[in-house]
Order: C-alpha cells, then structure tokens, then sequence
C-alpha cells in the first residue's frame, strides 16, 4: 500500500450492513476507495457505486494484491471464518459486529491479526452517536456526580416476524444489538464485576430471542442494557442517575435512517439530533434544562481506521474490545440458561 495512495477496500456482503453503513461511510472518505464488493446484487452495486467492481467469490478478493482492507458484512456465522482467511491473505479486517459468535474464535483472530501485524478492528460506530457523546460529555464534566443506575434500552416495535438471517436460529437480539449496548456501557464504566441477564421469546412464530435485559454490576452501581421489539411507546434511550441528578434522553440518533433513506453522510445536517430528542437534565434541587445532543458521526470510526492502518496505532475500536463484549454476551446467555 503507498503512503500517498488510498486504502483499498473490499466489502464483502452488501444487503443492510454493506450497502447502507459501510459503503457510504468508505466512499465519503478520500482516504479509501472502495474497489470491489463480493454479492449476488450486481445491479444494485453498479447504480450505487460505478467504479466498484463485483466479485461473486471471496477468493478472488482475498487473493487480489491490489487490495489492503477487507470489510466484513456477511451474517454472523461466517464472521470468523472470513475474518481467519483475511488475515490469513494479509489483509487488514474491519468486521461489522457482532465480532464473532464463539469466543474462542475471537480470541483465535485477535492471536492471528497480532502475530501478522495486521489491523483488526469491529465496526461499533455506536459510540459516535450523538446522544451517547452527549453522555459521555456530561460524565467526563461530572455533571452527574456518582452514577447510581444507568439504563441504555433500545426499544421496537415490530410484532409481526421479518424474513431474514436475524430472525434465524443463532441470531437473535443479543447478537443484533446487544453488541451496541454493551459496547456502550463498557466503554463507559469498564468491564463490570458481574453480570446476570434475561432472554425471552414473547412474538408468535419467533425461533430466536426478541427481548433481552443485562444488568452490569459494579459495586452498587447497575447498568441495565435492553431491547424489546413489542414497545410502541419507547423508554428513554438512555437515562442515568447520580448523586448530582438525573439525564434521560429518548429517541434513536439519526444517522440509521438518514444513511438507509439513500442519503449521505457528507449531506448538510447529516448526524444532526432533531430538537424534540434531545435529552432533559434534572439536578438535585429540582430543576430541569434541556441538553442539546452533540452531532453524530460515524465517518470518525473510518477515519481512525485509516490512521491505524497507516500509522499502524491501535484502531478506534480494538478486537480485543470487541472481544470483551463477546464474553459478556456468552455470560449473558449462560446465566440466562440457568436462571
């Protein structure tokens, strides 16, 4: 790879992940050029990105000296194995989460990116959404005081059952989103003394689970992560109380829909929170004030993987991070299984 030159990407996969997340998010980077995708989706490809070509085999990616960053958005279940032949062909490897399925097989790939010195990083752009920086923000300022209780849920409501991969046997919401939360809420209070969850399927017809709660214990601090999919009047996304007060937000940051609606992130108010969303600071005396969200941006998580390509530093989001979270999500299912 030159200096100079762009970081060549191949996507492998191109339904939701690929053609609405990753895809734009590489192609409004200079840095990068994305130069081939592995799908069946041929037309879609050519009216969304001309001057990509498509390869309907992952060899032929893998095997093409010409590219230096491989970008995983396939189903879950081949996450490791892609990710193995990779880094195996020596490419650098951003996987789209969940990171694995196993935790063995991320232990196996953080070793074999380690011992090639290649990059490997998972794709948790949650922590550039607006309403968590805004989190961060205020815990970094100590306008909370002490957190007591921290609630990060991620409400739907979808009672009918969609066709798919994630509605499969070994998806799930654990996998599909619980990546997120915890990421989230490990990012900010670090790994938790002890965890206890509980999986449930409530929707007719549903084989995986579509409702889960994790609590994170740290000393007398609870940090409750949780999705349900028949809520059709959401909890707050977040809400996080302390010796100082309480900050509760609802609403989901909007790059999602802004990206799957066919637009861009280099579009004027791209990441931008609408004002109803933004969240309500309530001190200790009583009094309230509206906190304005900090702007979204994903784009922040492909720009530090440029850097630690080219620097090779360690990447906005590390597999060993990301492997910390797959722990956690197999405790979650094993306490779960027990209870």
């Amino acid at each position: 790879m030159s200096g100079s030159g762009p970081i060549r990407v191949g996507l492998i996969g191109y339904g939701l992940a690929g053609a609405a997340f990753h895809a734009p998010l590489i192609t409004a980077l200079d840095v990068f050029a994305l130069v081939a995708v592995v799908t069946s989706r041929t037309d879609a490809v050519a009216q969304a990105l001309p001057r990509a070509r498509v390869v309907r085999d992952v060899e032929t990616v893998l095997a093409d000296p010409a590219i230096d960053l491989i970008v995983i958005a396939a189903p879950d279940a081949v996450h490791a194995s892609l990710a193995q032949a990779a880094l195996a062909a020596g490419k650098h490897v951003v996987i789209d989460k969940p990171f694995v399925t196993d935790p063995a097989d991320g232990a196996a790939l953080v070793a074999l990116a380690e011992a090639r010195g290649l990059m490997l990083s998972v794709f948790h752009n949650r922590r550039w959404d607006g309403d968590f920086l805004t989190v961060r923000r205020m815990l970094d300022a100590d306008v909370l005081g002490d957190i007591m209780l921290a609630e990060l849920r991620w409400d739907r409501f979808r009672p009918a059952i969609k066709t798919g991969w994630r509605e499969a046997p070994g998806a799930g919401l654990l996998n599909d989103l619980g990546p997120h939360l915890i990421d989230q809420a490990v990012h900010l209070f670090g790994m938790p003394d002890a965890v206890t969850g509980d999986l449930a399927i409530q929707r007719d017809g549903a084989v995986v689970e579509d409702y889960f709660e994790a609590t994170l214990r740290y000393g007398a601090r609870r940090v409750i992560v949780s999705t349900a999919s028949v809520v059709a009047a959401a909890r707050p996304r977040f809400a996080l109380h302390g010796t100082k007060g309480s900050f509760v937000k609802y609403g989901i940051d909007p790059q999602e829909a802004v990206l799957r609606g066919g637009g861009s992130p280099r579009d004027p108010g791209y990441g931008v929170d609408a004002d109803r969303d933004h969240g309500t600071l309530t001190l200790a005396d009583g009094t309230t004030s509206v906190i304005p969200s900090e702007r979204g941006n994903w784009r922040r998580y492909y720009e530090q993987v440029a850097v630690a390509i080219r620097q090779h530093s360690t990447p906005p989001v590390s597999a060993r991070e990301a492997l910390d979270v797959i722990d956690l999500i197999a405790r979650v299912r094993q306490g779960a299984a027990g209870s």
